[in-house]
């Protein structure tokens, strides 16, 4: 059963999302759903699907079927805009950082639509993200130009980007991607304080089995479009249809 399905009240809802690229069905009838503090990993093999049910969650591509719900209302006409304002954030597969800003403008940019005159709010964006970027690992490199970095420091960047205005849904595209392996403990450390003391809800598409099997409570696989299984990563790793399309033996 789907964790749509399944019933329960979510922060992030996809029911029976439906896309079509002319003849061919991208995804057919997803459903899933994400609750607050939860960290879900989403796997499959390439074409699968992922990255456009993320398009979909984050509003860069509407459904041909199917809705969204954010806290329980429907959101699948709204703007990502809308929905980053509303909580949602997202990174991408290739990087997005302002490569003519700073690490630190990066983060003060992502915070500046809440406004507010006077010293005390620039103050606050400012210890906000000083604080972030210590906890990316990033506070040595705040001032160097996001368009300089590395791949491993831009992909940490972004991450601080993404939660330097706190979120409450957060869309890791393949965050572990190029990280080394004390940045990908960085990486998830960071995502397991999110979920467990901010109560953010986290899905993340990623390659790197490993990494989702011990950092996700929750996965969920696609396949041709559709969820071939979800479950506790014990589970979906034994699945012997997951094995055969995508784990291997």
């Amino acid at each position: 059963m789907s964790g749509a399905a399944a019933g329960g009240r979510y922060v992030l809802e996809a029911r029976g999302i439906q896309v079509r690229f002319g003849g061919v069905r991208a995804l057919d009838g997803v459903s899933l759903g994400l609750r607050a503090g939860e960290v879900c990993g989403l796997i499959g093999p390439n074409g699968a699907g992922k990255t456009t049910l993320f398009d979909v969650l984050s509003g860069i591509r509407r459904p041909d079927g199917g809705a969204v719900l954010l806290g329980g209302g429907e959101i699948t006409r709204r703007s990502p805009v809308w929905r980053a304002r509303h909580g949602m954030r997202r990174t991408f597969q290739r990087r997005q950082l302002f490569g003519q800003l700073s690490v630190a403008d990066n983060l003060l940019v992502a915070q500046e639509w809440r406004g507010g005159r006077g010293t005390a709010p620039a103050r606050r964006r400012r210890e906000r993200t000083a604080a972030v970027l210590d906890e990316c690992g990033m506070a040595g490199l705040a001032d160097a130009y996001a368009g300089t970095l590395p791949v491993g420091p831009a992909r940490m960047a972004e991450l601080a980007r993404a939660v330097a205005d706190p979120p409450r849904v957060l869309l890791l595209d393949e965050p572990a991607s190029g990280l080394t392996a004390p940045e990908r403990e960085r990486l998830a450390a960071v995502v397991r304080r999110l979920a467990a003391a901010e109560g953010c809800a986290v899905l993340l598409v990623e390659h790197n089995v490993a990494f989702v099997m011990e950092l996700c409570s929750r996965v969920v696989v696609l396949d041709l479009g559709t969820v071939l299984a979800e479950g506790p990563p014990a589970a979906v790793r034994a699945d012997p249809a997951v094995r055969e399309a995508y784990l291997g033996s």
